[in-house]
């Protein structure tokens, strides 16, 4: 299905963003710019604005217009439905070390319906609060033929347009149904270590994993944060 014109205009700019040629803290051209560029309203210019800012690709700064985004945000596992925004729920993160290739735990090989000993790609991040302060400690792992063929996943530098929407970029896969897991345990020495957490904590673990339109697993995320942190509400008719 062709896009929208002003669906077209945001992924243009997400792809120049992701070029280089705007980094962090830019501004992009103006509304009236765009406008003009593309032989459009200023009100579809706008709307353009709201889809990379409800992605979290940019931020509106008074007297400026447009920024791309400093602190990349990103959100807690699981509860990723459809239509929701990216930063509905985000917070910043910093990544731990580098993307690595290892060998998953067993239920996460599973999961992705890996072979026993087959190494995949990770990626680890943790997700703070407003002070800096540890929220939850998340693990991503994407199978070989998604990684081999996004290499950015490789890389330390934030993908300013999200992993889900540069995966299908470069594979033309992209998630048609999450399944999320949640369990409670304590937390292992290594997720306390991360979590500042000194004592043995009960934690909440959100296995997510993102199936594409044909059923084939995309990643599987387990993020893990301390109870005093997490709350899930679900709200429903009876």
């Amino acid at each position: 299905m062709a896009l929208l014109k002003y669906e077209e205009i945001a992924e243009s700019l997400r792809a120049r963003i992701a070029a280089g040629e705007f980094g962090p803290g830019e501004t992009l051209p103006s509304g009236r710019d765009l406008a003009e560029q593309w032989s459009v309203s200023r009100a579809t210019t706008v709307k353009a604005m709201d889809v990379l800012r409800n992605d979290g690709v940019v931020v509106a700064k008074q007297g400026t217009g447009f920024v791309v985004t400093e602190t990349p945000v990103a959100r807690p596992a699981g509860a990723r439905r459809a239509g929701s925004a990216r930063i509905a729920g985000g917070m910043p993160f910093l990544r731990v070390g580098e993307p690595d290739w290892a060998e998953p735990p067993a239920h996460v090989a599973t999961t992705l319906g890996m072979d026993p000993g087959v190494a995949t790609l990770r990626r680890i991040r943790i997700l703070q609060l407003p002070d800096g302060s540890p929220h939850s400690y998340a693990e991503a792992w994407f199978p070989p033929d998604v990684a081999e063929a996004s290499p950015r996943l490789a890389q330390t530098a934030p993908i300013p347009e999200g992993t889900t929407r540069y995966v299908r970029r470069q594979t033309g896969r992209f998630p048609a149904e999450g399944v999320d897991v949640t369990t409670v345990r304590l937390a292992t020495e290594t997720e306390a270590l991360h979590l500042g957490l000194s004592e043995p904590t009960a934690v909440a673990v959100v296995l997510h994993t993102a199936y594409d339109q044909e059923g084939r697993p995309l990643v599987c995320e387990e993020g893990v944060t301390p109870s005093p942190h997490f709350e899930q509400v679900d709200t429903y008719a009876m």
